[in-house]
């Protein structure tokens, strides 16, 4: 698949439906990720793959009101990072940007494998931390939801987040994001 038709058909779906989770495909989205580019090649990143049943149970209790959609997940990517793994040039910390980088291309090699990877923000940080084993300095910046996506809608979302399933919400339009040699 080229790499902008795997751009376009990513989309950050709720409606998730089962997939087969091994450690091959673990291995294989980690890979992705582990060639993404960072600061001196720093790699500052670290994942927990969670698809054991009993610990995505328990990572429930972390979820904000809202994301009751994420038991639906096969697999949740925690995606974990600390300032000091990167580089830190005068006031600018490289690390949120090098592993989001990376976790990007995790959700881009899991779009072209048919999955969805939509990321979240909507859970207690440290909860989730004391459930996976988290140390307590690092940053756990986000939480990656994949299963193959389900039509019609599964029941565990609400009736605005179905109605966002069945078309891509509007993008900004390029001049609102993009300058050409100036500000």
């Amino acid at each position: 698949m080229e790499l902008m038709k795997t751009i376009e058909i990513r989309r950050a779906y709720r409606s998730l439906g089962p997939v087969k989770i091994d450690e091959s495909l673990v291995r294989e989205l980690a890979t992705a990720a582990s060639l993404s580019a960072s600061c001196f090649n720093k790699q500052p990143w670290r994942y927990v793959f969670v698809f054991d049943k009993e610990v995505l149970e328990r990572l429930q209790g972390a979820m904000n009101k809202g994301n009751e959609w994420t038991k639906a997940a096969s697999l949740i990517v925690a995606v974990a990072s600390r300032k000091d793994l990167d580089c830190i040039v005068k006031e600018r910390e490289y690390y949120l940007f090098d592993t989001g980088m990376a976790t990007a291309f995790l959700i881009l090699r899991a779009s072209e494998l048919g999955l969805v990877a939509h990321p979240i923000a909507g859970f207690d940080e440290d909860k989730a931390k004391e459930i996976l084993g988290v140390p307590a300095d690092m940053r756990l910046i986000t939480l990656v939801n994949v299963g193959k996506h389900l039509l019609p809608a599964n029941s565990l979302l609400n009736e605005q987040q179905a109605e966002i399933e069945k078309a891509r919400p509007e993008r900004l339009p390029l001049s609102e994001i993009m300058r050409m040699n100036k500000f």
